[in-house]
């Protein structure tokens, strides 16, 4: 259903059972999925593909260029994923010739006011608390928790399954399965409650925390405690997630609360 107050390119690609309210404004080459609902007052610009059933609030900006002075107007894009909620006043900037496309993944739930700058890889089942800012390249992994009002530093990593306490500054890499928090951001322990939700086991959940006391327990510095992580700790999925998320850092993982 497409509203006649609304203004849509002829170029732009609509599936048929998309809803569009009435002052949306849809630009040229734009590709929008099956059962996608767009908000009154959404403005929908060039270089944006929207995937299927999504929900787009009223005021989002999906596709504006870039807030970097080194975009020179080179085609990019901006894609959503499908089955991914996108609130009030969200605004997610294309791409520059850094990635080429600013991505947010498949059921996503990006709250009010959240701002996702260009060339940002926002992974899958992610949520984004009202207010949250992205600055340019950052990168989240699949099913990670950022509370109200983060801010996040360009070039940052936050790794899976984390939770982020709200408020937070996101100057350093968040590796894997914890919760972090207080000021600075530090390690607070493993995400277990989140962990148990998306049913690991009690014996990862155990495997992880063990990888974590060598990391923020034990006294050594990084370097010191991947080596003894590598030669003391059975090999597992979650193991090597966590030490690949560490050795491929190149800000740093965050501290511990005591260091």
């Amino acid at each position: 259903m497409k509203q006649p107050l609304a203004y849509i390119h002829p170029d732009a690609k609509i599936a048929s059972t998309v809803v569009i309210e009435p002052f949306v404004t849809i630009d040229k080459n734009v590709v929008i999925g099956e059962g996608t609902q767009i908000g009154s007052n959404v403005t929908i610009l060039e270089g944006v593909r929207i995937g299927k059933n999504c929900r787009i609030f009223p005021g989002a900006v999906i596709g504006a260029i870039p807030q970097d002075l080194k975009f020179k107007g080179e085609d990019t894009l901006a894609i959503i994923g499908d089955n991914t909620t996108i609130r009030e006043f969200v605004t997610v900037n294309r791409g520059t010739a850094a990635r080429g496309k600013t991505i947010v993944g498949d059921n996503c739930l990006i709250m009010a006011y959240c701002h996702i700058a260009h060339d940002c890889v926002v992974g899958n089942n992610i949520i984004m608390g009202n207010a949250t800012q992205l600055a340019g390249e950052v990168e989240i992994d699949d099913f990670a928790i950022l509370s109200g009002a983060c801010l996040v530093h360009q070039f940052t990593r936050i790794g899976s399954h984390v939770m982020v306490q709200g408020g937070s500054k996101i100057g350093k890499d968040v590796p894997p399965f914890i919760t972090a928090g207080r000021e600075p951001l530090s390690y607070a322990g493993i995400n277990s409650i989140g962990l148990r939700r998306r049913g690991f086991t009690n014996e990862q959940i155990r495997d992880i925390q063990d990888v974590y006391r060598y990391l923020y327990q034990s006294g050594m510095n990084t370097s010191h405690a991947v080596e003894r992580i590598q030669a003391e700790l059975p090999a597992t999925k979650e193991r090597d997630e966590i030490l690949l998320f560490v050795k491929n850092s190149p800000r740093g993982i965050i501290k511990g609360y005591f260091e």
